[in-house]
């Protein structure tokens, strides 16, 4: 699209969460003018840490807010696979460090420090807190929003990243529900201190056990370790009542130094959360509106790209809209690029245990997850 016609492009961004806030970012600098409305009355993540990939750290570069998100980030060389009681399985250096003109490490970062950095790179009045979507009516040429507190807007292109429950997904484009993963995700931010010599450097390890796997993701300019134990669990209740006696029997055999962390947890600060992601949707986009992120593509987390596909679907709808002579050509060009990758990540994603794991939690079935 011309100039003159992205900067007459009035967008609307349904969430501000790490893809409503690139989003955000990228369509701005195309001269667009942006609007986010966010449900909750505070911008904050709960959970624990993340690794964002050279490919997202080389968006920010691009966006002119590398320096921003890497002051509160660490930058990692390698990530390893260790068994339970820590003898090496794999080991390797992050993917696409080398694939950019200067060498770009994968950055780990807490979740609410990226936000926050996300967020504040925005021009300030962008985002609108306090506006929970109720229903989105598309035009064809343009979509207008209604939120619970009354009030109204009205864009030429609507980006909705309302997450895995999807308000405009539900409606425009797909009527299918989350689907649970069969997962336990108990995730802590811990003192490094506190860690019985769990954080040794910048990079980040897996443990896994029959039926259990645990993150260390360490975090050290905040001097804190992100803590993750991810186990089989037939209980798809989004918030679980489980106790930390029960936690802690999911880690029996496991290298001392987790299972005295582990033990020193405050279970009142660990969220507890059942995983669930979504099937792949078979249409992203009508003429003047977009999923993008989780409503687009929730996964498990895996392979932690979540987040990463999120910015990345960010950057390559700013450049389909650059590209494309309209904003209906641009939304098939960003759809042609970004659903095979995710796609393909959401299989992979949900492919993290063996047939004997899950026989022993699921005898004779597999969660939704599983199956496809």
């Amino acid at each position: 699209m011309k100039t003159s016609e992205l900067a007459n492009l009035k967008v609307a961004i349904v969430g501000a969460g790490y893809g409503g806030a690139a989003a955000a970012k990228a369509l701005s600098l195309l001269g667009a003018t942006v609007d986010v409305y966010e449900q909750a009355s505070e911008i904050r993540e709960v959970g624990a840490g993340i690794g964002l990939r050279p490919s997202s750290m080389d968006m920010f570069r691009r966006w002119g807010i590398f320096d921003a998100i890497a002051r509160v980030t660490s930058p990692s060389d390698y990530f390893e696979i260790l068994t339970a009681t820590g003898e090496p399985i794999m080991k390797d250096a992050w993917p696409g460090m080398d694939d950019y003109e200067v060498k770009t490490h994968t950055h780990l970062v807490h979740r609410n420090d990226f936000i926050e950095a996300l967020v504040g790179a925005l021009p300030e009045g962008m985002v609108h807190l306090g506006h929970k979507l109720e229903t989105i009516t598309d035009h064809g040429d343009r979509a207008t929003l209604t939120f619970t507190n009354g009030t109204t807007a009205e864009a030429d292109l609507v980006v909705a990243a309302d997450g895995i429950k999807s308000t405009v997904r539900r409606e425009l484009f797909s009527d299918q529900v989350p689907q649970f993963a069969g997962e336990h995700a108990y995730r802590a931010v811990v003192d490094a201190d506190a860690a019985h010599g769990l954080v040794v450097d910048d990079n980040l390890r897996m443990y896994i056990g029959k039926g259990t796997k645990v993150y260390v993701l360490p975090l050290r300019h905040r001097n804190q370790m992100s803590f993750d134990i991810t186990v089989l669990n037939p209980d798809g209740t989004w918030t679980p009542n489980v106790s930390k006696e029960e936690m802690l029997a999911t880690i029996e055999g496991f290298d001392e130094r987790i299972i005295n962390t582990a033990k020193d947890l405050d279970w009142d600060k660990v969220n507890v959360r059942a995983v669930y992601d979504i099937d792949p949707v078979d249409t992203w986009h009508s003429d003047a509106v977009v999923l993008l992120g989780d409503s687009a593509h929730s996964m498990c987390h895996h392979q932690g790209q979540g987040a990463n596909s999120a910015i990345l679907d960010a950057g390559a709808l700013a450049e389909a809209l650059q590209q494309a002579e309209s904003v209906k050509d641009a939304l098939a060009r960003y759809q042609a690029a970004r659903k095979p990758v995710t796609d393909e990540l959401q299989r992979i994603s949900r492919q993290g245990w063996t047939e004997d794991e899950l026989n022993d939690v699921f005898p004779g079935q597999k969660p939704a997850t599983q199956k496809a």
